[in-house]
């Protein structure tokens, strides 16, 4: 590759899409595991009735209902060690998301710096240049 070619106006335009879609992406994450626990919660379980909860030990205000927690069913547990199961790999989709957005605005960012400066030492460079042998070398001499 002899040169770069980046429209940094382009690259900010697919920046703010990308990031459009990562919201999207966060935002249907958080809906399945809401989902999920929601399924979770409503799946019931594989005993009957009053041993569907288990009385937690403890005092209780008077005129309250008694603690307890529900028992966790089959399905429960499964979609809880799915979720647990997938996190790293939920977590790693953001990441790299987010990784891959800030690389590009970083090297951008770097670009149009380095693009900045190239101009600047070419306008130094041309200060001293005598046009009169920029001319002879134009001319074949």
């Amino acid at each position: 590759m002899t040169a770069w070619d980046i429209k940094p106006q382009g690259v900010q335009g697919q920046l703010k899409k990308v990031g459009t879609h990562a919201g999207d992406l966060e935002k249907a994450l958080n809906s399945m595991v809401t989902a999920m626990s929601e399924a979770a919660t409503h799946a019931g379980t594989a005993v009957p009735g009053s041993a569907a909860s288990l009385p937690v030990a403890g005092p209780v205000a008077v005129g309250a209902e008694p603690l307890s927690h529900p028992t966790l069913g089959p399905v429960a547990a499964a979609l809880g060690a799915y979720i647990t199961e997938r996190k790293p790999q939920l977590k790693s989709m953001a990441e790299r998301v987010q990784a891959a957005v800030v690389g590009a605005a970083t090297a951008t960012s770097e670009y149009v710096e380095g693009d900045l400066d190239t101009a600047k030492r070419a306008q130094d460079a041309a200060k001293s240049v005598r046009l009169d042998v920029l001319k002879d070398i134009r001319a074949g001499k």
